[in-house]
């Protein structure tokens, strides 16, 4: 179970290096070519580190653990993560170019309201939490899925609030996304 565990644990490490590069290289991108900047993000390095937790507390707690999940609760939380990479998947495809990890300023900022943003204003936020309670539950690790998930919840807060306070401000934003929910269509 724990190479089981730490092979899915480094394909996933793999998966958010890839995302980091790409991102860095479309920043540099918008930055050259669109007059594209970053927005001051202190919520950022506190992302990472949630992340980065995260990783370490699956690896500590499912090598640590004497017994396993039953298998019915890895099947569902791999199901889980299995449909959460798939929105993440399905995210990323329709925003393009303009996905980055940071918070970026466009002159013409496009508005994108295709795909799951038919839906919700944030999908890729919802790819992450559902990400980061099913990994460590497909791994029992239930410490860190508890507590990776009440600080990604602290974080994801705080930067949805500094990621709207920007949106709004774009024209057109608020007549697109004003009647849709953040991150649960009906919910929340």
């Amino acid at each position: 179970m724990w190479r089981m565990a730490l092979l899915l644990l480094a394909l996933l490490a793999l998966l958010r290096l890839w995302e980091v590069y790409v991102s860095a290289r479309r920043l540099r991108a918008a930055i050259g070519t669109g007059g594209a900047s970053p927005l001051p993000d202190p919520v950022y390095p506190w992302m990472v580190l949630v992340h980065v937790g995260w990783f370490c507390g699956c690896a500590a707690e499912s090598l640590l653990r004497a017994r396993h999940p039953a298998p019915w609760v890895t099947a569902a939380a791999l199901g889980v993560l299995g449909g959460a990479l798939g929105l993440r998947a399905w995210t990323l495809a329709t925003l393009g170019a303009l996905w980055n990890v940071r918070l970026v300023r466009r002159p013409r900022q496009p508005i994108v309201t295709a795909g799951p943003y038919r839906l919700l204003r944030h999908p890729n936020y919802l790819a992450v939490i559902l990400e980061i309670a099913a990994v460590p539950a497909a791994l029992g690790a239930w410490w860190t899925a508890l507590g990776a998930s009440l600080l990604n919840g602290a974080v994801l807060w705080a930067r949805i609030r500094r990621e709207e306070a920007y949106l709004f401000s774009v024209p057109g934003y608020a007549a697109a996304f004003r009647d849709k929910k953040r991150i649960l269509p009906g919910v929340f």
